[in-house]
């Protein structure tokens, strides 16, 4: 088990020494991740985890816990939200090979060169765990934006049937 996180690893040589990561990072280490918080405070701690399942297919699980500040899309004011995500990556050197990996695997191609930025691979979980509308959820929506009256009906004789000619010509 390690606290630094290197830059790039070898997932060749992680795999066959079956090396685990563990550590925290401030927020704004990740810079793609950052451009959607509203601030640029928090921490985000991490485990990495290499290794290879009883099926024979080399994994990497990533876990990922922060707590971060966004903006409530209800009420527009800012608000801590907790992030988190597990994740089992299977590492394939083919695309063909993605086929073969069991359920609960998501395929992660390696590159020629066998190099990974472990560093990417959290900020890509952290920026697929940010809900995609943010809302507290013991926020109302403001009055002027709720229907206080019964909605109005539509008559549905309003619109002319196009099909109705239709029907006189099948009865003749």
């Amino acid at each position: 088990m390690s606290a630094n996180l290197p830059e790039t690893v070898d997932a060749t040589r992680m795999l066959s020494g079956r090396r685990c990561f563990e550590g925290s990072l401030p927020v704004t280490a990740f810079p793609r991740f950052v451009e959607a918080l509203e601030r640029r405070e928090g921490t985000v701690t991490y485990a990495l985890e290499f290794g290879r399942d009883a099926l024979g297919i080399d994994f990497l699980d990533i876990r990922v816990q922060c707590v971060v500040w966004l903006v409530c899309q209800r009420s527009l004011e800012p608000y801590q939200q907790p992030l988190e995500a597990l994740q089992r990556l299977g590492l394939i050197r083919r695309e063909a090979d993605e086929a073969g990996l069991a359920e609960g695997y998501e395929a992660l191609l390696l590159p020629e060169d066998r190099q990974l930025h472990p560093r990417e691979l959290i900020e890509d979980e952290l920026i697929l765990a940010l809900p995609l509308v943010p809302a507290r959820l013991d926020v109302e929506l403001p009055a002027e934006y709720v229907a206080t009256e019964a909605p109005i009906e539509v008559a549905a004789d309003a619109k002319p049937n196009p099909f109705a000619a239709l029907a006189a010509l099948k009865k003749s």
